[in-house]
């Protein structure tokens, strides 16, 4: 099993917070003090990023089955993202282990397909996995700028986003590649169903990469689900509304 890298912050109940493509765990750090005041917070770096070791392959069952491994006690879990499908994933294939979730910016379906119209254009995406193998810091970089195109305080959180994206350290070709072929491909509509936990979905009104609508989507479909959109906010509202990110998830979570 590939050794991860955990952090752990303040006592409570178990919250584990999971990130998007190509970051790591770092990129909670402005709300994690405050959370770590009502919860032991987890931050985990995803295989192949940040600390943590790669894995032979990518997919959301092989990255759930080393997160499962971590844990031997149920989980309120928050994922970002990419990080929100492993946890809806997680949440269906093991709900004795997830008690609640949280999904910020994520979405069932990453890509658009002729039947879901609130994705990334599949060109699009194609042409990030092209651009990946010329540069890859170069494509980081221009991810993280369509995630905050939009935004309020746009020009500063794409700064800090970018000073944390190497921060620890440069991540695995393979995850990169895998991640990218994990949004392509994973489809969690016909899941939403039977994911019984209760689940707060946090979607941001400017998102460009994973549209409110889609946010809306997982609300209905979901049995136990409430939505809350963030004016102003694009792709990562824990970063551009830190307090009203924190409203929702305490009283959620509460």
């Amino acid at each position: 099993m590939a050794a991860m890298h955990v952090e752990s912050h303040g006592s409570g109940a178990p919250l584990l917070l999971i990130h998007g493509w190509g970051m790591h765990g770092g990129i909670w750090s402005s709300v994690v003090p405050q959370l770590a005041q009502h919860f032991r917070v987890y931050c985990v770096d995803l295989p192949g990023n940040g600390a943590s070791a790669p894995l032979p392959n990518y997919d959301l069952d092989s990255m759930v089955q080393v997160l499962s491994a971590q844990f031997d006690e149920p989980l309120m879990v928050c994922g970002w993202s990419l990080g929100g499908q492993v946890a809806l994933r997680w949440a269906q294939r093991a709900p004795e282990q997830v008690e609640r979730l949280v999904l910020v910016s994520s979405t069932p379906c990453f890509v658009e397909r002729e039947d879901w119209l609130f994705g990334m254009a599949q060109a699009t995406l194609q042409q990030f996995t092209a651009e990946l193998e010329r540069d890859y810091a170069a494509t980081l970089r221009r991810f993280l700028a369509l995630q905050m195109r939009g935004s309020e305080h746009e020009r500063e959180l794409l700064l800090t986003l970018r000073k944390c994206l190497f921060s620890r350290g440069e991540p695995d070709m393979a995850a990169l590649r895998g991640g990218l072929e994990v949004l392509r491909d994973a489809d969690l509509r016909g899941e939403l169903a039977s994911i019984r936990q209760p689940v707060l979905v946090i979607a941001g009104e400017r998102d460009k990469l994973t549209p409110p609508e889609a946010g809306l989507y997982m609300a209905q479909e979901l049995p136990n689900a409430c939505v809350k959109e963030i004016a102003g906010a694009a792709h990562a509202p824990f970063l551009s509304h830190p307090q009203i990110f924190l409203q929702h998830i305490n009283e959620f979570l509460a």
